[in-house]
Order: structure tokens, then C-alpha cells, then sequence
């Protein structure tokens, strides 16, 4: 029988886990500062390219590239701030409980800024009868791309909510296993469904959190019987 091949863990490093254990749940100001600058920024992005569109602005190289050049940095902007507040998401999340709206709106708020930093400019650039044919035909592609590429990078896949995280932390003690892709952590490193992974990354239930790995392995769940309000992976 073949033996079986041990598994790489990258465990967190202790000085680190030292460094980052106090901010558990603590403040994440700086990632929502560094969003809201970051979207300021591709808001001031947007207004540019509006006011080249309607000659306000003039600037010496082709409307087209300028306008092209703007929606990159809005994108890249957009992007970039989206990730900043889905991290502090996962740091410290919002309650759901009693506010559904409230939770999706603020879990989302990456897809919303996403749209209000494109689709204004969208329409009126489709509305413009000054712009030739060609440029507004590419520059119009490109802003819609940009859109679509920044709401779908932006938006929180499978956001969680304070009171899963607190279950989570109080129902699971030790270290806890991911992987590079996915979205689940293991409290096992030889569950049956890390059974194709060589390498597994280690740390606490809150790391795994913050490393985006947000639903607990149905298999684990089962085997250590535990249920409560921590997201818990659908068992087919």
C-alpha cells in the first residue's frame, strides 16, 4: 500500500500571531479611510472625464486616450478600495441580526461605489452627439468593461456577519487549515476534503477569516459536532 504523502503547513509565524492577536475584532479606521480616499479618488476620476466630455476640461493629447487613461485609474481605484473594505469586513463585520438591509448595503458597499463610479459617466457619454463615431464606440466599450470588471472584483461573494464570526471563535479552539482557493477552513489537516492538497495554510479561526476562508467544511462540522450560527458548508 502506497504510503501517504505528509502534507505542507505553513503555520502563522508566532511573533506575528503575537502582533496581530490584540487587534482581534479591534479597529480597521485605516482600511475604511484608505477606501473612502480611494474612491474619492475615482470619483474625481469620473468628474474629469465628464468634463473633458463636455469641454470643460481640455487637456493635450487625444480625448479619446485621456479619457481611456481616466478610466483606468477609476478602475484600478475602484478595485483596490473594494479590497480594503472587504478585508475590514472580515476584520471586524457588521451585525445581521435585526438588519438585513443594513448588513447587504454595507457588506456591498464595493458593487455600489462600483456603479456610481461608471455608470454616470456611461450614460452621458452615450447621450453625447459631439463625439465622432469611433471614439465614442471604444471609449464606450472600454468604460462598460471597466464596470462590469469592477463590480464583479468588487463585490463580497460570501460576506459574514458578526455574530458568525463570535460563534465561530467561541465553537472552535486550535488551529484550524485552508487551502490557496476556496472559500472553506478545515478543523481537521486530514479531512477528506484537503485529501488532493500538498500544501495547507494554518493559523486560528479568526486568520482563517481574515484570509477570506469564511465557511466551515461540512465534513468537520459533522465529525466534531458543531452547529450554531457560524457559517457551516452545505452538505450535498
Amino acid at each position: 500500500m502506497e504510503e501517504k504523502k505528509p502534507k505542507k503547513i505553513i503555520r502563522k509565524a508566532a511573533d506575528q500571531a503575537e502582533t496581530t492577536a490584540p487587534v482581534k475584532g479591534g479597529s480597521t479606521i485605516g482600511l475604511r479611510i484608505g477606501s473612502a480616499v480611494l474612491w474619492a479618488i475615482a470619483i474625481a476620476c469620473e468628474v474629469l472625464c465628464i468634463l473633458l466630455l463636455n469641454g470643460t476640461l481640455y487637456v493635450p493629447i487625444s480625448l479619446m486616450a485621456a479619457l481611456i487613461i481616466g478610466i483606468v485609474i477609476d478602475l484600478i481605484c475602484v478595485v483596490v478600495a473594494a479590497m480594503l473594505w472587504k478585508k475590514a469586513n472580515r476584520i471586524k463585520p457588521m451585525k445581521k441580526e435585526g438588519n438585513k438591509v443594513g448588513f447587504y448595503l454595507w457588506s456591498q458597499l464595493g458593487l455600489i461605489m462600483a456603479i456610481a463610479c461608471f455608470l454616470p459617466l456611461i450614460v452621458i457619454l452615450l447621450k453625447n452627439k459631439d463625439l465622432d463615431k469611433k471614439t465614442k464606440r471604444i471609449v464606450a466599450v472600454v468604460a462598460i468593461v471597466a464596470m462590469v470588471l469592477a463590480g464583479a472584483l468588487s463585490i463580497d461573494y460570501d460576506p459574514i456577519s458578526a455574530e458568525e464570526k463570535a460563534s465561530a471563535e467561541s465553537l472552535i479552539e486550535g488551529d484550524v487549515y485552508w487551502t490557496a482557493f476556496g472559500k472553506k477552513y478545515h478543523i481537521d489537516e486530514d479531512c477528506q476534503a484537503l485529501a488532493n492538497s500538498d500544501t495547507l495554510y494554518a493559523g486560528s479561526v479568526t486568520d482563517a477569516i481574515e484570509a477570506n476562508r469564511t465557511t466551515l467544511c461540512a465534513f468537520c462540522a459533522r465529525n466534531h459536532e458543531i452547529e450554531g450560527e457560524l457559517k457551516i458548508e452545505d452538505a450535498e
